[in-house]
């Protein structure tokens, strides 16, 4: 059982630096803000949550004592990340940071056009 937990443990520890290290990259290689921001607010999540699922089952489970504060984290950058980055996007749309010139779609303009018409 405790051969299997360190497989499971490092196997998660592992996935979120693979993720956070993607995420990284793509803040470095993606061509706008709104891109590279989801970049770093999804991946990087991700790979945090997968790093500290990992950590609190270390000490669940070989350290045999529930870390309170690891599951805090959890919830804290589970619900603020996504938050922030959701946030981010919109300030950059809303001063007028054009999108990249490959985008295909646009469906914040489409609702604010809906929301002119209907006024």
């Amino acid at each position: 059982m405790i051969e299997i937990s360190k497989i499971i443990i490092g196997y998660l520890i592992l996935q979120g630096a693979l993720l956070s290290l993607i995420a990284a990259i793509g803040v470095v290689r993606l061509p706008d803000v709104y891109t590279r921001n989801h970049a770093a607010s999804k991946s990087a999540t991700l790979g945090v949550i997968s790093i500290l699922i990992g950590l609190f089952m270390y000490y669940l489970l070989l350290d045999h004592h529930a870390n309170s504060r690891v599951l805090l984290g959890i919830v804290f950058v589970f619900i603020t990340a996504p938050v922030a980055g959701h946030l981010i996007s919109r300030a950059a749309y809303n001063m007028g940071v054009p999108l990249w010139k490959n985008s295909v779609q646009d469906d914040l303009r489409k609702a604010r056009k809906r929301e002119k018409i209907s006024e």
